[in-house]
């Protein structure tokens, strides 16, 4: 009974770790948009796929009073992907760093999704009713309800959140001030 437990627990063992060592690396984008591109390598990207529904110039807004620019696709309205409805590509200092796809639920369904991604790259790296995370350092996946599907540059979105022009307002320079007292 002692070797059939082992035996067991060897082959399950083995079988994870099999698991682990044939998922594929995560993705650092979608197609041939990846993280990390220019705004016009990403634009240029862009216009020779029509599943993206992207329109030109017309749909890259500049964020004010910031390095941030934003391009927003709508892939239902003409050409675009009948699995697609919208994306946004989020630029920091002309760099790539968020790629949001929102996917039709008509056409697909959430755990179609989640299965074919687990079964790719492994398990999520965390789970709860609201998305799977996946995450290998460099890049994160998340497959959030209803549907949808982004990538993020962790270096870069770091960045980001580091990097603020807000100032901190009076009541928070004062609570700071009070909390140091302490």
């Amino acid at each position: 009974m002692i070797l059939f437990k082992k035996k067991s627990l060897s082959l399950i063992l083995f079988s994870a770790f099999s698991l682990f060592l044939y998922a594929e690396s995560l993705p650092h984008g979608y197609k041939d948009i990846m993280l990390g591109m220019s705004l016009e390598e990403t634009k240029e990207n862009l216009v020779k796929d029509p599943d993206f529904g992207y329109h030109g110039d017309r749909d890259v807004s500049l964020i004010p009073h910031s390095s941030k620019t934003l391009i927003e696709t709508d892939a239902q309205r003409g050409f675009g992907s009948n699995f697609l409805t919208r994306c946004w590509f989020q630029f920091s200092f002309d760099e790539l760093y968020i790629i949001t796809i929102n996917i039709n639920p008509e056409k697909i369904d959430y755990y179609s999704i989640f299965t074919k991604l687990t079964k790719k790259y492994g398990e999520p790296t965390s789970f709860s009713p609201q998305a799977a995370t996946w995450t290998d350092g460099a890049v994160t996946m998340s497959l959030e309800k209803p549907l949808t599907l982004k990538y993020i540059d962790n270096k870069i979105f770091e960045q980001t959140q580091n990097y603020s022009n807000i100032q901190a307002s009076p009541t928070e320079i004062t609570q700071e001030m009070f909390l140091d007292e302490l």
